[in-house]
């Protein structure tokens, strides 16, 4: 039981003083304001980023979607775009399915 009141910062029974409490309150504050710097924050980001790119698809963009093929824009509507890959075939996909566009960079690394 002992252990347990030094894990939650609790005063324990015949402690001196009244600040226990607020030390459970600073520290619980302490643990919301890492968690959102190293969780909330950074996701919160990324989809940013990926809102902003998926607004800004335009024909002739090559991407790869998230199950792995590769083509390039055809057609761009609201939500959804056509795409045209190797061979000639013509996919229609919603943005939503798209991962990223694809580079020379994205070459050179495989």
């Amino acid at each position: 039981m002992k252990e347990l009141g030094i894990l939650l910062m609790a005063p324990q029974e015949g402690a001196e003083g009244g600040s226990g409490g607020l030390q459970t309150i600073i520290m619980f504050g302490a643990i919301f304001i890492v968690f959102y710097f190293f969780m909330i924050r950074p996701q919160m980001k990324k989809q940013k980023e990926l809102k902003k790119f998926k607004e800004s698809l335009q024909n002739g963009a090559k991407i790869i979607t998230i199950g792995g093929i590769h083509g390039k824009i055809v057609e761009v509507r609201d939500e959804v775009v056509m795409i045209e890959t190797e061979g000639g075939n013509r996919l229609k996909m919603e943005k939503s399915a798209i991962a990223k566009e694809f580079s020379v960079e994205d070459m050179e690394k495989k």
